[in-house]
């Protein structure tokens, strides 16, 4: 934790402190973030990358933890190899760019869930991987999205055990369809 962290919740901290505190980031993060895409200085090439996912979660957990945006560079019990995660991180997000660069068979709504499995299934961090794969899916698909619907994100209120299954799906067939039906979707304009 960092020192500025333990200034505000002391030496010992509650997990709900702990998460008190990752939530106030969360939130500042995503207003800002949001807000940039809307106002069109983000793109997807901009977004959709792995020093852009490394800021993210630098900006997320920065002020918190004193691993924030580094790569994870050990064995966990979910993930790649962490010797192979910036090479797959990269060439993983490059690939799903390209193809909807350059084809048409996904959606807004499946490529940006898209970038959110894969992101998952590489687990590039120690911790914070839900929350910020979750959030540069929701930026993601605010910035490929048209002008025909309001701004949307996605209603990350699943049930935890498809979800899961879901994911592990995607782990093997790649494909975002079945993840993304069950993902739905709330609008950003109050």
């Amino acid at each position: 934790m960092t020192a500025e962290a333990r200034g505000v919740v002391g030496d010992t901290p509650d997990k709900i402190d702990v998460y008190d505190l990752e939530q106030a980031a969360q939130r500042v993060v995503t207003d800002t973030l949001i807000r940039s895409v809307l106002d069109g200085d983000l793109h997807v090439e901009d977004l959709a990358t792995d020093h852009f996912l490394r800021e993210l979660h630098a900006d997320l957990y920065g002020d918190i933890w004193q691993w924030a945006g580094r790569l994870r560079r050990r064995e966990a019990t979910i993930g790649i190899d962490p010797n192979l995660i910036a090479v797959e991180l990269r060439a993983g997000l490059d690939t799903l760019v390209w193809r909807w660069t350059n084809t048409t068979d996904w959606t807004a709504h499946e490529f940006g869930i898209a970038v959110h499995a894969e992101t998952v299934r590489i687990h590039p961090f120690v911790d914070g991987n839900g929350r910020t794969t979750r959030l540069l899916a929701d930026l993601v698909f605010l910035a490929v999205q048209d002008d025909e619907y309001p701004p949307a994100t996605y209603d990350w209120n699943v049930d935890k055990a498809e979800y899961v299954r879901l994911l592990q799906q995607f782990d093997r067939d790649r494909d975002p369809a079945a993840l993304a039906r069950f993902v739905r979707t709330v609008s950003v304009v109050d």
